[in-house]
């Protein structure tokens, strides 16, 4: 948390924490320094054992990991952080002195999200942080919406058993897509796919369907390579796709847009294939968290307005949709009208024939009433039998017939359950009409739908199966 003063008044801002794991306290100090002028929350430890104390203790948004400290290696401080609930998820970027082959492997191997040597230049290591800090924030986010949906009992299972991906190898020479899909096809089980800049663009299905693009860029090449990158992160199609870019050379600062433009990672051309393997891999498991994430947030969205029997919204949803309905009456003067839609007698079918048979039933009922809705009409199961049906856009001269209409349909054709084909139900409907115009508010909308309610049990007490109008607003 920091203090910032602006026009003589105070603004108290959250700052990103970085933990910075380092044994040697003049590096700390120069991170530190770094790191704090860039606006971070800079931590410091000087061993392994200190690092995985702080991570626990503070969960810090990332963690710059030295690969070699005095009471154990970089390597086993991240296997302990990845096996750790607490810090599986926050990334870590390891960073040593030594730029050597095995040593990046090692570091990759262990659960490393990157690896930089110290000698990187400030403008790079910030960037590459900016990148997975990004992704931690969005994933955190979709993660506290996922709470939210595991709470209440919608997330569905996750099946642990993942097929492979696909990665789209966009290479500017024909050549340079075989040797890499050589090299990675020993490292990586995912399908690969050689494309062109074009095809990556186009609605191919593999290239609609690709997990992670792998970007060629050269020197002289580098404004068309970034703008493939925005062009990718920009399309509803590939906005979610992981990005890598093999450059052969580039300056700090195009490095720095690269990433800002939306890229992932970024490796030299001649990259180690074991590295660039390790590091698609580690992409791939990213983009199926995320992935995993956003689905299980749509979904759970999806099932906190869909009634699960019937499918069609429930009582919380229509009601939230009704008052849309009503500000927009209101606001153009326009009428609208509610039913409240009961079966009749549907407690003797329970009993008769038990609540399978009910609950089919109630899934034939529902799939009718369907087919008589317009594009803009509500429907929504509200209770064990009762529907209820918001007709924008609609007075009581439209409304009625499409009333009776349903009366009509739910009673014409016997319900089949389990061969039983002589059951035969009917409906009663209670129609109120509200006109959109006098001062009543939203909140009243439960006055129309208790008309509505009222003209049902009058409904009910005339004999059943039958429309009745509510009386008019007071």
């Amino acid at each position: 948390m920091k203090e910032r003063f602006i026009h003589g008044q105070v603004f108290v801002t959250m700052s990103r924490k970085i933990l910075i794991v380092d044994d040697v306290a003049t590096n700390r100090i120069v991170y530190k320094v770094k790191l704090g002028a860039a606006c971070y929350e800079p931590l410091m430890a000087a061993d392994g054992e200190s690092c995985l104390r702080l991570a626990r203790e503070n969960k810090p948004d990332l963690i710059l990991l030295d690969l070699i400290l005095p009471d154990m290696d970089g390597a086993q401080v991240l296997t302990k952080l990845r096996a750790d609930p607490v810090t599986a998820s926050i990334p870590v970027v390891v960073y040593s002195a030594s730029n050597d082959a095995e040593h990046r492997l090692l570091a990759l191997r262990a659960g490393a999200d990157d690896f930089l040597c110290k000698t990187t230049d400030d403008q790079t290591l910030l960037a590459r942080m900016r990148n997975l800090l990004r992704g931690r924030e969005a994933f955190s986010g979709m993660d506290d919406n996922g709470r939210h949906i595991r709470a209440l009992g919608f997330e569905e299972q996750r099946d642990e058993f993942n097929l492979p991906g696909t990665v789209a190898l966009v290479t500017l020479r024909p050549e340079t897509a075989l040797r890499w899909r050589r090299e990675l096809s020993q490292q990586i089980p995912d399908a690969l796919v050689a494309m062109s800049r074009e095809q990556a663009l186009s609605d191919i299905p593999d290239a609609l369907d690709t997990d992670i693009f792998v970007i060629e860029a050269e020197k002289s090449d580098q404004i068309s390579s970034l703008r493939l990158i925005s062009e990718l992160r920009s399309r509803s199609t590939t906005q979610h796709a992981s990005i890598c870019v093999v450059q052969a050379d580039a300056t700090s600062g195009e490095t720095a847009i690269a990433f800002d433009l939306g890229a992932n990672d970024m490796v030299v051309s001649g990259v180690d294939p074991r590295e660039l393997g390790l590091r698609l891999t580690r992409l791939m498991h990213r983009k199926r968290e995320a992935d995993h994430q956003r689905a299980s947030v749509r979904d759970g969205l999806r099932l906190a307005a869909i009634d699960p029997l019937t499918g069609l919204y429930n009582r919380r949803f229509a009601l939230h949709h009704l008052a849309a309905i009503a500000r927009q009456a209101r606001q153009e003067e326009i009428p609208f009208a509610v039913m409240v839609v009961d079966l009749d007698r549907f407690k003797e079918v329970n009993d008769r024939f038990g609540h399978p048979a009910g609950d089919a039933v109630l899934i034939e009922v529902a799939r009718r009433m369907a087919d008589s809705m317009r594009a803009d009409d509500l429907l929504a199961r509200i209770g064990g039998e009762e529907f209820l049906v918001a007709l924008p856009n609609t007075d009581l001269k439209i409304a009625r017939p499409i009333a009776e209409r349903l009366c009509r349909k739910i009673e014409a054709t016997p319900f089949d359950i389990g061969g039983v084909s002589a059951l035969r139900l009917t409906a009663s409907i209670g129609l109120a009409i509200a006109d959109g115009k006098g001062d009543w508010q939203v909140s009243q909308v439960s006055e129309v739908i208790d008309r509505a309610d009222q003209a049902l049990l009058m409904a009910k007490s005339c004999g059943r199966n039958q429309v009745t109008i509510g009386r008019t607003a007071a």
